[in-house]
């Protein structure tokens, strides 16, 4: 079995920095999932795609063939797409500077994929980091020797 590395010391300012990458990612990344679930709930359940911009106002729910303006849920799909490469980059850089084993960095990629998960995943990484670096940076007692 295999031991579990702790994070280096001096690594601690790269990490403060990766994590507040990670925490703004995940909040933004899981909210654009939710906009995506909801919005695979009117394509799929209700045959509508969201329009913006169209001849019935600045948002109306039309069906794909009749859309003439702005088809907002083509957008959230993609813009969904390219934050969740970057909160796959930010998962990977607080992973690897954290130096945790690989599941790990799994269960997080996977935050961008489940909804709601990201926001949970978010507070708990966020919780686990700060209480390592604070054990980390807390200075050992020095055993006297008589």
């Amino acid at each position: 079995m295999r031991r579990e590395l702790k994070p280096k010391i001096s690594n601690a300012p790269r990490i403060r920095n990766a994590l507040k990458l990670y925490k703004v990612t995940s909040i933004i990344t899981g909210t654009f999932l939710l906009l995506l679930c909801l919005m695979m709930v009117f394509r799929y359940g209700f045959g509508v795609d969201i329009e913006l911009n169209g001849p019935y106002g600045l948002l109306y729910l039309t069906p794909k063939e009749m859309i003439v303006g702005t088809n907002l849920s083509t957008i959230i799909l993609i813009v969904h797409g390219w934050l969740y490469v970057i909160y796959l980059f930010s998962d990977f850089r607080l992973w690897s500077l954290m130096r945790w084993r690989f599941g790990r960095f799994l269960l997080i990629a996977l935050g961008g994929v489940i909804p709601l998960s990201s926001f949970f995943l978010e507070h708990r990484i966020h919780r686990d980091v700060v209480a390592q670096l604070a054990a980390l940076e807390t200075p050992k007692p020095v055993e006297a020797n008589h």
